[in-house]
């Protein structure tokens, strides 16, 4: 059985109240999928830049999973070939 590893790297940048998340998945081919998230912070809370971040990061995060589910879609059809009638 070979052990297979891939890396998620979040970015994170913080502008005024918003916050931005960037997640790269790097697999061992070198193929990257991205996803983006992002967190404002209503100006009656108060300023705690760990939420804006866990926010934006899980966003980040389910935005990744969306496009790498849909390229296991668009690879499944590509192998799958025209259907024979």
């Amino acid at each position: 059985m070979e052990a297979k590893q891939w890396t998620v790297q979040i970015y994170i940048t913080e502008e005024s109240d918003e916050t931005l998340a960037r997640a790269v998945l790097t697999t061992r081919d070198t193929s990257t999928v991205t996803g983006r998230g992002a967190a404002r912070r209503n100006p009656v809370d108060r300023p705690i830049p760990e939420i804006g971040d866990e926010l934006a990061a899980s966003r980040a995060l389910e935005d990744l999973a969306i496009r790498l589910h849909d390229v296991a879609s668009d690879d499944i059809v590509q192998l799958a070939g025209p259907v024979e009638r």
